[in-house]
């Protein structure tokens, strides 16, 4: 009984294995607990091993290569249609795994090293930050706003709305400490969020690669940084629209009869990305006309042709495929005329 490979689902206490021979036949079907794992691959001679990518299937991708196994991870959508229909559970998910991996069309995802999760941990940690800076802010207005105070939109007012708050002697008391309360919260929340910024700046000022995506217009270190660290083999695309499409960023597809029909963005793959990218577009519509290159004169064009948000989507789309560019063939990004006044104004 030889397995070649072995469908591994994970979970938090309990895994599930799925082991076949080199013909396909299941040979080994068992429950582990987690803490038994390392113990039976230490023991299995060397294989393949495939399991869903997730944040915790790249720890122990990188704890199983380190036993002599040859471990790849596949995207949870590829393993999907090989599930047996009503059967949703750890053993059917196993089996399916193994089935989806033989296939001749699957992508493996790269497994990331702890330098990169590391990075993105800083890069999570900032996004529910600045979430709940959010939250924590229309939480003070809406509160305000009973009792007759009002706050202009943005959540640079706050302070503004607090010394309100503080200078109004009508207030109940109950509603100033509530008041209080979430100010303290908000102010926390955005010391941590600076905290965070500059780890992750430090991070693109140092990273040779993020420091040449971030010589893209409306790209800042925070959003190469994020790239780097998510992206962890920029060869497993092969084309620049493939790296687009990844994120979502490339428009749906209705075709029967013969013909096409273009919808939406697909807004698939890692969203942080892909709102990174269409929050710098949305920044560069400000200096777009002073971007003298062929680049904003084809954004200006876009913009007289499109609505905003339209073209804010086709920019970001242009700078995904411009940073598969520059990480590709190791390069900085250049272009013809006075780009960099722009470049500069928009980091």
């Amino acid at each position: 009984m030889s397995i070649s490979m072995i469908g591994l689902d994970t979970a938090k206490s309990v895994f599930q294995v799925h082991g076949v021979d080199a013909a396909g036949k299941a040979v080994i079907r068992r429950k582990i607990r987690r803490s038994d794992l390392v113990a039976f691959f230490e023991k299995q001679e060397a294989c393949m091993v495939v399991m869903e990518a997730c944040g915790a299937a790249h720890h122990w991708g990188r704890t199983l290569t380190g036993l002599g196994h040859n471990v790849k991870l596949i995207a949870p959508e590829a393993v999907k249609p090989f599930r047996k229909k009503g059967k949703k559970n750890d053993a059917a998910d196993a089996a399916a795994i193994c089935i989806a991996a033989v296939r001749p069309e699957v992508k493996f995802v790269p497994i990331k090293n702890l330098a990169k999760q590391g990075t993105l941990a800083l890069h999570t940690a900032r996004s529910l930050l600045v979430k709940q800076k959010t939250m924590l802010a229309n939480t003070m207005r809406g509160l305000a706003t009973e009792f007759g105070l009002t706050m202009p939109k943005g959540i640079q007012n706050v302070d503004d709305l607090m010394t309100q708050v503080d200078a109004d002697e009508s207030l109940p008391e109950e509603a100033r400490q509530a008041s209080k309360e979430l100010y303290d919260h908000f102010s926390a929340a955005n010391l941590c969020i600076e905290a965070l910024e500059t780890k992750i700046v430090h991070h693109a000022r140092h990273d040779e690669t993020a420091r040449r995506i971030a010589t893209i217009p409306g790209v800042g270190p925070i959003t190469a940084s994020l790239i780097v660290a998510t992206v962890a083999d920029i060869s497993a695309f092969k084309s620049a629209r493939h790296f687009a499409a990844w994120l979502g960023l490339v428009p749906r597809q209705y075709s029967t009869g013969g013909k096409t029909r273009l919808g939406r963005i697909t807004k698939t793959g890692n969203s942080e990305i892909r709102k990174s990218l269409v929050v710098g577009a949305t920044v560069m519509i400000r200096y777009a006309g002073q971007w003298n290159s062929t680049a904003g004169a084809w954004f200006r064009g876009v913009l007289e042709r499109r609505p905003v948000r339209l073209a804010t989507v086709a920019l970001a789309n242009k700078m995904a495929r411009i940073a598969w560019a520059l990480m590709t063939r190791k390069e900085v990004y250049q272009a013809k005329g006075r780009v960099a006044v722009a470049a500069r104004a928009a980091a």
